[in-house]
């Protein structure tokens, strides 16, 4: 058998049996156990905050129409927020409360994705779904339990926001539209990660390839609604399942009809990953592993050298979508004002912001905060490599000879570090260098980008530093980085709603970041996380020199 024969995945051609779902019912039940902690928690999280918190806080704020109408005047004239959080499309109360309740689509695609390929490709990766296929299990019903835990997860999430909503005061029809809205969000994303997990041989892959997916219809849902302002939905939006779900426009016309946009591409994309599990065999994927040379090169000669082997894809593909995002962040961010409307109102809210300069800045402060987000993803994976290569048994092997244990996992942290470094300073080139030319000031806009991707290092390398304690001290859990990116994200996004305490805000690195550009540069709290990313790291590699390999 050649290399090449070697490396090309099985391709396994068999009907479809009635045994290829036997025992998704007792693999229902052990997902259940195994999540019965996370699980509720994302739930929770992710539907009871809707009415008494963010209705509640807008209700408390704006007393009066007149009130509610210039706060949503206010939401269409800023493009950072039209960005984040999309556009108003009514001054109800209800429409407004639930206006940054928007971000919960993202959050419950996150939570969708991790499930789904723990769940999958995860079980494959280690070996564990070796050993219970070879019980008296389908083929079928591991995906098959998957899916039905996380689509009741997402029906659960979508009936409890229903109920908060519902009991604050806002109509019942757009109260169920925002549920079931939300609910077909985290079903989508969940079918895309059912198909992720079909493409590679490894959950970090598939994890990629799932929140890439994420990331670039975020982007279309944001380009669209920027450019839309208070203007007709424009086509970007409806390239994206995010843009569906705003578009079903709870208690601004409640149009449930676009759930069935949401509906239909979670079942097709559902069938697809079938179509995929079918025809291919266990632990192999679709992405072919390329066979690797007779005899290792000099550069594999060290740990470094064998870390960039093992790194390089990956880093590769974070820092091209990554610099993507910042090639539409450039291309869009000139001139924003002056596509958000005419109208009079529109016009004196942009005045009283600083004008279509102070708009231009917010938006580019906003972007880098969450191109930062998607650079800390990239460095937890990283940094998880090393607890990857542990339970592989592959890090016991390279351990045997003269590396030290702190040589080896600082190979991988630096490109933890260094690797989001490079993929921050290139997104802020590439969108410096389009917003420059179109602004006729390179040199200007460029140093303005760069320092909003540069000031975010601090947050971002706060992730691997708390991926290497956990690997450190709590080897076993180390995979819960993941799981403090996301409470990360959520205390963002939570802590942008009127009245949230500081405290609560400044638990989210991303928080002490400057503002730039926009506001004045502080180099204090940037300080200040460099010193917990060294303790943090510091911490990590001492635990992992006295503790035992597992």
């Amino acid at each position: 058998m050649t290399a090449a024969t070697a490396a090309a995945p099985q391709v396994i051609e068999s009907p479809l049996r009635s045994t290829d779902f036997t025992g998704t019912g007792q693999l229902l039940r052990l997902y259940l156990r195994r999540d019965r902690v996370v699980l509720p928690l994302w739930v929770i999280v992710l539907s009871l905050p809707l009415g008494s918190v963010y209705i509640k806080s807008i209700s408390k704020v704006y007393h009066t129409p007149a009130d509610l109408a210039h706060f949503v005047a206010t939401v269409l004239a800023s493009p950072a927020q039209l960005a984040m959080y999309g556009p108003i499309y009514n001054t109800s109360l209800g429409a407004a409360g639930i206006w940054k309740a928007g971000m919960f689509h993202v959050l419950v695609a996150v939570a969708t994705i991790l499930t789904v390929i723990r769940h999958t490709r995860a079980e494959e990766e280690t070996g564990r779904e070796e050993l219970v296929a070879s019980t008296r299990i389908g083929r079928f019903a591991g995906l098959t339990a998957t899916l039905l835990l996380v689509y009741g997860a997402c029906l659960l999430i979508g009936l409890l926001a229903f109920v908060s909503l519902a009991k604050s005061n806002v109509p019942a029809s757009g109260s169920l539209a925002f549920g079931l809205a939300l609910a077909g969000s985290g079903a989508v994303y969940a079918s895309v990660a059912a198909v992720a997990a079909q493409l590679s041989t490894g959950a970090r892959l598939a994890r990629g390839i799932a929140f890439a997916v994420l990331a670039v219809t975020y982007t279309l849902r944001a380009i669209g609604d920027v450019r839309a302002g208070a203007g007709p939905t424009n086509v970007f939006t409806w390239l994206s399942p995010l843009g569906w779900a705003l578009q079903v426009r709870p208690y601004a016309g409640d149009h449930f009809a676009v759930l069935l946009l949401q509906l239909a591409l979670a079942v097709v994309l559902a069938g697809v990953a079938y179509y995929l599990l079918a025809h291919r065999g266990l632990g192999a994927g679709l992405i072919a592993e390329r066979p690797g040379a007779a005899a290792a090169g000099p550069a594999l000669g060290g740990p470094f050298g064998l870390a960039w082997r093992l790194q390089r894809g990956t880093l590769l593909a974070w820092t091209v979508g990554l610099g993507l995002y910042g090639l539409l962040l450039g291309s869009v961010v000139h001139g924003i004002g002056n596509e958000l409307g005419s109208s009079q109102g529109i016009r004196d809210v942009i005045t009283r912001m600083g004008g279509n300069a102070a708009l231009e800045q917010a938006l580019v402060s906003f972007a880098f905060v969450f191109i930062g987000i998607g650079a800390a993803a990239y460095a937890v994976s990283a940094a998880l490599r090393l607890h990857a290569e542990e339970t592989s048994d592959r890090a016991e092997i390279v351990l045997t000879g003269s590396i030290s244990r702190i040589r080896w996992a600082t190979s991988h942290l630096s490109f933890a570090l260094l690797g989001s470094a490079l993929a921050m300073a290139v997104t802020g080139l590439l969108a410096g260098l389009l917003y420059g030319r179109a602004a006729g000031d390179v040199p200007g806009k460029l140093s303005e980008t760069m320092g909003a991707a540069m000031v975010q290092l601090p947050a971002v390398w706060f992730f691997p530093a708390a991926t290497l304690l956990l690997f450190g001290l709590l080897p076993r859990w180390t995979t819960v980085a993941w799981g403090v990116l996301s409470a990360a994200i959520a205390v963002y996004l939570l802590g942008s709603i009127s009245g949230s305490p500081q405290w609560f805000r400044d638990l989210d690195p991303f928080e002490h970041a400057p503002h730039i550009p926009g506001s004045a540069f502080t180099a204090t709290p940037l300080i200040i996380l460099l010193i917990i990313d060294a303790i943090l790291i510091a911490a990590g590699l001492i635990g992992f020199r006295r503790r035992d390999l597992r």
